[in-house]
Order: structure tokens, then sequence, then C-alpha cells
């Protein structure tokens, strides 16, 4: 099964782009660049978070391009170290290396009249960026350890799940293939920025794992739903996949109750962040900056005051985030980051239940 399902739950769902599931606002911007940019040859950068379906949107393109028939061959480019990455992509002969015991072909030729999708593109060295680089420009490459000149036609789409316009700034991507992969960029969204499509994604979910288990769960109760919706999933969809299958095989009945999801998702305690959030949760540099600018002591060493100013901004932070988003909690707590049920305890620790109470 792929990451995140090929069919939609709901047949007569308008499907933008086969495969994908998603109808929301942030995923119709998605299909109509994939759309466009399929019908074409231009090489592809795909951003976003681990976890966001990027190698879907890759095989997307493959499947609606002209080069359809061809193969569609994927390398993740963070799996192997740099001697194996440069041996799986271009190949290797016989006696190149210790274990060169036979003749190899790499990944662009087996990718040739196709697409090739590197996934981690930014974790290659500057070395192999060089050979890469080359590959792009001239469609030409030679197998490790030999001299003949091969030609190759493959559709090159990259993937990152780093921002690689900073690596270039920091030196640790090359800016001349930079610019050679970024021909259309492709912003993959988080799922906190898609909840709407939650709904579709359960229900795929539920469909697939209990076929898989022999199981029987055909709903999911109302209070475990908003749960899902208020969490801010750092793993994105994959994320959520795991807990619905989990979920799928602990029940004991015939719903996916809030009581089979994970203390997390409940607000129990706190996620394991592996991605970038949209506001940080450390409102201890945000205090650190009311002392610079003379609002509390310098003597914040202090941990009772140093805590004072903390609240204070965290305080601040939630009764502004919550008048913008027009005190609707499930969308206040999905733009801070945070469970709602922790969003409601803090709301009331803080006195800020009602929108009439002062923000500061």
């Amino acid at each position: 099964m792929p990451a995140y399902g090929f069919q939609s739950p709901h047949p007569d769902q308008r499907s933008p782009v086969a495969g994908i599931i998603g109808s929301g606002l942030a995923m119709q911007k998605v299909y109509d660049v994939t759309k466009r940019v399929a019908r074409s040859n231009a090489s592809v950068l795909l951003l976003g978070e681990t976890g966001t379906g990027k190698e879907l949107i890759a095989g997307a393109i493959h499947r609606l391009s002209g080069r359809c028939s061809g193969p569609f061959v994927k390398v993740n480019c963070g799996a192997l170290s740099d001697s194996l990455l440069e041996s799986e992509l271009f190949g290797h002969v016989r006696g190149a290396f210790t274990s060169a015991v036979n003749n190899r072909t790499g990944r662009f030729e087996a990718a040739h009249t196709g697409t090739i999708f590197l996934d981690e593109i930014n974790s290659t060295s500057t070395i192999l960026q060089v050979k890469l680089l080359r590959v792009l420009q001239e469609r030409e490459l030679e197998r490790v350890g030999d001299t003949t000149t091969i030609t190759v036609d493959t559709r090159v789409i990259a993937a990152s799940n780093r921002d690689l316009a900073q690596e270039v700034q920091h030196a640790r991507f090359r800016e001349d293939l930079y610019w050679r992969l970024n021909v259309v960029p492709i912003q993959i969204p988080p799922l906190r920025e898609r909840v709407e499509d939650i709904p579709d994604l359960v229900a795929h979910f539920l469909n697939y794992y209990c076929e898989a288990n022999d199981r029987f769960v055909s709903r999911i109760t109302p209070d475990a739903l908003e749960a899902l919706q208020s969490y801010r999933w750092p793993g994105n969809v994959r994320e959520l996949q795991n807990y619905v299958e989990r979920a799928v095989v602990m029940a004991e009945g015939d719903q996916l109750t809030v009581d089979l999801l994970p203390d997390t998702v409940r607000g129990i305690s706190q996620p394991l962040e592996t991605n970038a959030g949209t506001i940080p949760n450390d409102f201890s540099s945000l205090a650190h900056s009311l002392v610079e600018c003379g609002i509390a002591d310098a003597g914040t060493e202090n941990s009772e005051l140093h805590s004072f100013v903390v609240n204070r901004v965290e305080r601040e932070l939630i009764a502004r985030v919550m008048h913008e988003c027009n005190y609707v909690q499930t969308k206040a707590a999905t733009r801070l980051g945070i469970n709602r049920n922790t969003l409601h305890k803090k709301l009331r620790d803080y006195g800020l239940e009602s929108p009439e109470t002062d923000v500061v």
C-alpha cells in the first residue's frame, strides 16, 4: 500500500489528481501545479516536511506525463553513503572497487525515457552534486570505474524536507544545482494546514486497515475526530496513518473512539517535534527579548521571575492568536501548534476563556 492510499473513500468526490486524497484549498493549489508541470519535461523540486506525501506527488507527475509508459525509478539519497549512492545512481563496471564483481546499470540508466525521483536530495555531498549537475545539464554520465560516456533521457524530480535556498546560503548545497532542480518548485503543505482533509484520510485508512486485519471499525466518534483535527501532526499524514492502524487493531467495537488515540493526540503529553511548526512553543526566547527591551528586569536569572515573564509572554501570544482566529479554539490551537485540550487548559489558567478579556 502506498503511504497515503490510492482510492478516494467517496467515489463521487472530485479527485483532481488520481491517487491522492484531499480536496481542501491547500491541496487544490498543489494539484493545479502538478497537472500543469506534468505535461512538460521540466525538472521539479518538491518541498515539504517529512510525511507530507512528496513521493505521491512525484508519482502523479510521472503518471500524468508523456513519459508514463517509461519507468518511474525512486532513490532515497539519504539512505546510502556517498560511495554507495554514486554507484546506485550512475552504475559501475566490474573491478571499479573491491565488491564490484559485475557490471551494474545505474538508476539514471534504468530510468531512461522515464522519470527518476531523487528523495532527500539535500543529503547528498557537494562532490556528488557536481556529478548530478552534469547529468542535468548534459544528459550524460559515466559509470564508476569507466570512461565510456552514456547518454540518458531521464526526467528528474527531486525532493527535500529542508529549505534548499537556506542550504545554499550555508554552503551545504550547490547553487548551480539548486537552480537546475528548482525549475518548477511545488510546496507540499503539512497536515496541520489541511485539517479539512483529515476525515477523508481517516475514512480511507479505516477501510484499508479493517480489510488488512479482518476488523470492522466503520465509524469515528465526533470527539475522536475533533482530537485528530486539533492535533499539530509533526509526523504529518504518515503519523495519522500509524495512529489509525493502531486504533483499528486495538478497537473492541465498530467505532474509533478517542481513548484509542495516543496521549499526544489527546493533549495528555507533548508530541515529538520532528518538523518545524508555525509558532514556536519555546517562549523563553521571547521572555529574554522582553528583558532586553526593559519590560522585565535584567535580573531574570531568578527562576521565579523568569517563569513570570515567560507566562506573561505566553498569555499575550495566546490572547492575540485567539483574537485573530475569532476565538475558534480549534483554529487557534492549530496555529499555536498545541492540542485543543492543552489550549483550553491554558485559556482557563490565564483567565482568557471570555473574548472580552484584555490581552495584557
